[in-house]
């Protein structure tokens, strides 16, 4: 439980909670955070709280939001609410330990895995993938490439089925490579060229961890950040785990099931926590993890043939305004579940937004980011900018795939 001072329990009314009662807590439970010594002072406290409740109660709260919303500066929670159930079936009410399917949000672990790698001096951002995978039929393909989305591959969440994979039976990573092999289906541009959101690179790049570390994906994540950052509520999914894990549910409340992309690993299928996620957030602040330059990297913008605020760099997107902010996140969207994990590095604020139950104003989030500083005008940010149909960029409801092809 977080502590809640007295002045502030009497400004700010709040329901707070043991997580060992979880059917006890309410509904709509919030948790909120007071200022430490040295840390925010009351006012501004109030002023970002007041702000940040506005957005929560407008724009998600009244559009159904079943999820955990958990807003931080300087590490410092200004609001944290979990609103609605585990299950709605069930009934059960969420709380700070329950863990969402992170979807696309995911990609950050994969991407910086495969940079904790290349300081370990394990392999090399220009390493071709025919190193580490002989049979690999396309060239001039780096590890660079696959992080950056910038390597033309085409997107098994589409050719999988195209290409007559039995949809009545659950596909893994070495599928995915094995029909690239046997198949070899058209790149969508040359190698290096352009940013093509695609799935299939972060799948690729789970497989060369495990080969380059000699740990299965979820070994290497948990043994390199989930247990040194005390995530304790975060891991990766498996079929073992389709009994505990959080269901979703479409906009309607009809539960979502599992189709035959949902065993594979790297670009989506871990599960984690709003604090959770603030401690790796936090992490990224500080060497602790990874070296100065490693996150320069991470964070650098790497497809700049188009003029726009939008771009990507290593797992992160990134959008870069005119008058020098820069909002860096990645959002998720598998089944029913929508995510949003940003960072506004500048301000030194985190924005958590994690959800089962369909809404697509979790990726209004960006429009928090005036809230701490100036970041945009009014008319430069825009929920469906990054939900184009065919750019992956959150990555595609599996159903809607199915669907697709029917």
């Amino acid at each position: 439980m977080i502590p809640i001072s007295i002045s502030f329990a009497i400004l700010l009314t709040a329901c707070t909670h043991n997580s060992s009662t979880q059917p006890s807590i309410p509904k709509d439970s919030v948790i909120y955070s007071a200022p430490a010594a040295g840390s925010l002072n009351p006012e501004d406290f109030k002023k970002y709280y007041d702000a940040i409740n506005t957005f929560y109660e407008t724009t998600l709260a009244k559009t159904g939001f079943n999820g955990a919303i958990l807003v931080a500066k300087k590490g410092q929670i200004i609001f944290e609410n979990y609103r609605g159930y585990f299950d709605l079936q069930k009934k059960d009410s969420l709380n700070e330990h329950s863990a969402f399917h992170l979807a696309s949000v995911s990609k950050t672990f994969t991407a910086m895995a495969t940079l904790k790698l290349v300081e370990q001096g394990k392999l090399k951002l220009d390493d071709d993938v025919k190193l580490f995978f002989p049979n690999f039929p396309y060239n001039g393909i780096t590890i660079r490439m696959l992080l950056s989305h910038r390597s033309g591959l085409p997107n098994y969440l589409y050719f999988m089925q195209q290409l007559g994979w039995d949809v009545k039976q659950f596909s893994d990573n070495t599928d995915v490579l094995n029909y690239l092999i046997q198949y070899q289906p058209p790149l969508t541009h040359q190698p290096g060229t352009r940013f093509s959101y695609c799935n299939t690179n972060y799948t690729l790049l789970g497989l060369i961890i495990e080969k380059v570390s000699g740990k299965s994906y979820a070994e290497f994540l948990q043994h390199n950040f989930f247990t040194p950052l005390k995530m304790n509520d975060t891991y990766v999914f498996t079929m073992a785990d389709e009994q505990k894990a959080m269901p979703s549910y479409d906009w309607r409340g009809r539960k979502e099931g599992l189709t035959f992309l949902d065993k594979g690993f790297g670009d989506k299928n871990i599960y984690s926590t709003a604090r959770d996620l603030l401690k790796w957030d936090q992490a990224l602040y500080t060497n602790q993890i990874f070296t100065a330059q490693t996150l320069e990297e991470a964070f650098t913008p790497y497809s700049n043939e188009k003029a726009g605020i939008k771009n990507y760099g290593f797992g992160w997107r990134m959008n870069i305004y005119p008058n020098g902010k820069k909002i860096i996140f990645h959002g998720g969207w598998w089944h029913g579940n929508n995510t949003m994990l940003m960072r506004l590095v500048q301000d030194s604020t985190t924005i958590i937004i994690l959800g089962n139950k369909y809404n697509r104003n979790v990726y209004d989030a960006k429009k928090m980011a005036n809230i701490f500083s100036n970041y945009f005008e009014t008319d430069e940010v825009d929920k469906t900018e990054d939900l184009k149909e065919n750019d992956l960029n959150f990555g595609k409801s599996s159903d809607a795939l199915v669907n697709k092809k029917k």
